[in-house]
């Protein structure tokens, strides 16, 4: 299929369960994309990249004498994620339906090498792969696509066929199956707060799928349950409970296990309406709030933008749910609901736990705000991400 200027796109013509027409000049892919989540992505970027040069310039000890460092690669890293982007509306997600089986392997081996001595620790979390030339890969970024993928390949497969009105029990059993294996692969690193992602994801992912609420209450009840379990046998690391402890008792050794959060929410508290202004932060200029390019950059947000500049990152990231739920709501295949739902389900839990740990609501959980935060592999999972939401839309059925 060919659209305006010979944008040749695989999977846009005559497709069996909905009438489709030639994209022509007048309604083309560019027209039909969804452009106010496709700018405010943009945006959220633009603003990351500020915020994280502002967090960043003085220091010495991570730029290597450069203040420009961090600048420069999280540009760089939001170009290679827009032209993943542009790759994944070109291939769309109906032909990455075949795919599944191939990325969902590729995936679990990288999860699997993470264990393996190609593995390396960052921040506590042994959850990297060392690239070498200071690049490093979070497999766990991708897990959560291929989750999304591969759960909503097999809850639509029968049901866009039309041979069933919902997922019976044997397909939910099994596409739960297919997302147990990573996580516990990445339990096991231990990355706690990929994982609550994750799980988050098969909730919204089950929701939207039809599957009998029956499934919905057990995996929360199993969820409980194995948390319980987990913490028992002493399967977390001393620092991951100590990061509950002081969530729950924010007076709880504040120069210690108490301190992330506590001058973060100094730092928030500072900026007060307007802001301290950008690169004029006392928190952020001395240093004193721990991974502000990448965990706490809403700090930076509350600090030196203040009130209205942080509401403005909310602002947009309200802009990409909302615009994703409408896209779930448009789309006529069971696949495409199940995907955008899944996205849904991960940017809304990621984006609340990340800047409700910086405002001590949320316990520390080590992930970043989408688009916003420092960080390559999750730069590019949010923007392949983006690029399956807007195939969704590209490519819902249009009249003859």
């Amino acid at each position: 299929m060919t659209g305006a200027g010979g944008f040749s796109v695989p999977g846009y013509g005559p497709e069996r369960g909905g009438v489709w027409t030639r994209l022509t000049a007048r309604d083309s892919v560019v027209r039909r994309l969804d452009w106010p989540m496709l700018l405010s992505a943009i945006t959220l970027s633009l603003l990351g990249a500020l915020l994280v040069w502002s967090a960043t310039r003085g220091r010495t000890e991570l730029n290597q004498g450069d203040p420009y460092y961090f600048l420069v690669r999280h540009l760089l890293n939001t170009g290679i994620g827009f032209v993943l982007m542009v790759g994944t509306i070109w291939l769309g997600h109906r032909t990455l339906r075949g795919a599944v089986p191939f990325l969902y392997g590729l995936s679990v081996v990288l999860v699997l090498l993470v264990l393996t001595p190609l593995g390396a620790t960052i921040n506590g979390a042994h959850a990297w792969i060392q690239l070498g030339g200071g690049f490093s890969l979070q497999p766990s970024e991708f897990v959560k696509i291929t989750i999304i993928l591969g759960m909503a390949m097999m809850l639509a497969a029968r049901v866009d066929a039309g041979d069933q009105v919902h997922p019976d029990h044997r397909t939910v059993a099994k596409s739960l199956g297919l997302a147990v294996l990573p996580m516990v692969i990445v339990m096991l690193m231990p990355d706690l707060g990929s994982v609550m992602v994750m799980v988050v994801i098969v909730l919204g992912v089950l929701l939207a799928s039809g599957a009998s609420n029956r499934w919905v209450f057990g995996l929360i009840g199993a969820g409980a349950v194995g948390a319980i379990a987990v913490t028992a046998l002493g399967l977390l690391d001393e620092y991951q409970l100590n990061r509950f402890a002081a969530f729950a008792n924010p007076e709880l050794d504040p120069a210690g296990v108490g301190y992330n959060t506590n001058q973060a929410r100094i730092a928030i508290g500072s900026g007060g309406l307007y802001g301290e202004g950008l690169f004029n932060g006392h928190q952020t200029s001395g240093q004193f709030v721990p991974e502000q390019q990448t965990d706490f950059i809403f700090t930076v947000a509350g600090e030196e933008l203040g009130f209205l500049g942080a509401g403005l990152i909310i602002v947009l990231l309200g802009v990409v749910l909302w615009r994703a739920c409408r896209i779930a709501r448009e789309t006529t295949e069971l696949y495409g609901t199940i995907v955008a739902a899944g996205i849904i389900a991960w940017f809304a839990f990621q984006s609340f736990e990340n800047i409700g740990m910086a405002m001590g609501i949320m316990p520390v959980a080590g992930l970043p705000l989408p688009f916003v935060s420092y960080g390559g592999t999750s730069m590019f999972a949010v923007w392949i991400a983006i690029g399956l939401l807007q195939s969704i839309r590209v490519q819902r059925p249009i009249s003859a």
